[in-house]
């Protein structure tokens, strides 16, 4: 068998066998077939596609590349939460004490923030003394304990989804939902939970622009997930809209206590407890509106903010911050950003304002870059909402005050003011199953 072949074979269109596909994957993880190979197939799959078998065999050879977490020693059933990620997205924070609160265990492996994207490990991380590199046993130790415990991927999970990501990411064949499926269930599967909810972001802050794309992805997944033998469950979400008002690490932090507080955002709130409620019924088998109102009650009783706090204070982080959130450094800069014209917000780039929190240093361009913890911004209007001209749309932190220029250039194209108030839109727009 020859590389050669395989690529010839997509680039005319025909679908590879399990055998080709395992044979590329090896090779590549092995060293044995060049990165300029390994693209120029890439970019013939981004062409001419890879059908639902094709997507399920590139899925088992990247998770089959590396080490797969058993977690046997954890008592109970085991839920994973997956978010394709967007602005503002702090909803693992909050939906993860809730189900924990509810009796759920999650053993969960997060990635760090790239581009306009937030990390969930970031956020976590800018709670001092909060360690998302600890060993196996106290990984799963923590787990029994509390119910929750989130560390930073693996370095021997899925290598081959790790290397092909690298490539993908310099050739611009990431946005190809075959593509972009295996690499998200590959790990998934490889993290060892029973049970899967994925949270599959749409609209101009998420990778799918759109809802036949978004549909198509995750259906995709959950047919892979199913076919695997892990219980699949997906819940297509708006993000055309920032989730919450907070943008940045520090600041989301905040604002997730807050909510688990019972104060939080009403759209954060609503996704958070619905994301909540879907991993407890998919535990437990019972319904989501009964799971609904288990989420709710973790919330009025403060059992989930206990959850969150008995995490922090595990993974040795500084408890008293989730206590008295006014302990979390301040950036040394504010600005606000002002409304230019009477009318309603009609529509806002929510990619724009991410990449606005990248400029003022929440954000990495590449994997390597430092972050700042204080920086970000907070929203005081969204999109539907009336504005004046002079109205604060939204307040910029920054610990240098030459990093506003840039901020402030994204978000001047981000908002579009119409004199017609706009129709809501929908949070949850779909469930796949």
């Amino acid at each position: 068998m020859r590389i050669t072949d395989i690529i010839r074979k997509k680039r005319d269109g025909y679908a590879l066998s399990e055998e080709e596909i395992n044979f590329f994957v090896n090779g590549y993880v092995n060293g044995e077939i060049p990165d300029y190979q390994i693209s120029a197939l890439l970019m013939a799959i981004y062409f001419n596609d890879m059908n639902d078998e094709e997507t399920v065999f590139l899925t088992k050879a990247m998770l089959n590349s590396g080490e797969k977490v058993d977690l046997s020693k954890i008592d109970g059933v085991k839920v994973d939460k997956h978010s394709t990620g967007g602005v503002g997205d702090k909803t693992t924070l909050i939906c993860a004490p809730i189900a924990a609160a509810c009796g759920v265990k999650i053993a969960k492996m997060s990635g760090r923030g790239l581009g306009h994207t937030g990390g969930t490990v970031d956020k976590l991380e800018s709670i001092p003394g909060f360690n998302t590199s600890i060993d196996r046993e106290r990984f799963f130790d923590t787990v029994n304990r509390t119910g929750i415990c989130i560390v930073g991927q693996s370095g021997n999970l899925c290598p081959a989804d790790k290397k092909i990501y690298a490539l993908r990411d310099v050739t611009e064949t990431v946005d190809k939902i075959c593509l972009i499926a295996s690499s998200i269930m590959s790990k998934k599967l490889a993290s060892g939970s029973d049970k899967i909810l994925l949270d599959v972001k749409v609209g101009s802050g998420a990778f799918m622009k759109d809802l036949p794309s978004a549909e198509k992805l995750a259906e995709t997944m959950v047919k892979i997930g199913d076919d695997a033998g892990r219980k699949t469950r997906a819940l297509i979400t708006n993000m055309d809209i920032p989730l919450g008002n907070a943008v940045g690490n520090a600041l989301e932090v905040i604002e997730a206590v807050e909510t688990l507080n019972g104060n939080g955002p009403e759209d954060l709130t609503l996704v958070s407890v619905e994301l909540a409620a879907n991993m407890i019924s998919l535990a437990t088998g019972e319904s989501v509106e009964v799971c609904r109102h288990k989420a709710q009650n973790a919330i009025a009783d403060k059992s989930a903010l206990k959850k969150l706090t008995e995490t922090v204070k595990y993974q040795g982080g500084d408890e008293r911050y989730i206590y008295d959130p006014s302990l979390f450094k301040r950036a040394k800069y504010s600005l606000d950003f002002l409304c230019k014209k009477d009318g309603y917000i009609a529509h806002t780039d929510v990619e724009k304002c991410g990449i606005a929190c990248v400029c003022l240093g929440a954000g990495r361009e590449k994997k390597e870059d430092k972050i700042d913890y204080s920086a970000g911004l907070v929203f005081n209007k969204k999109t539907g909402d009336k504005v004046s001209c002079g109205d604060v749309i939204a307040t910029l932190y920054a610990s240098e005050e030459n990093l506003f220029e840039g901020a402030i250039k994204e978000l001047s194209e981000a908002f579009e003011i119409s004199e017609k108030e706009p129709k809501k839109r929908e949070l949850i727009l779909k469930t796949v199953e």
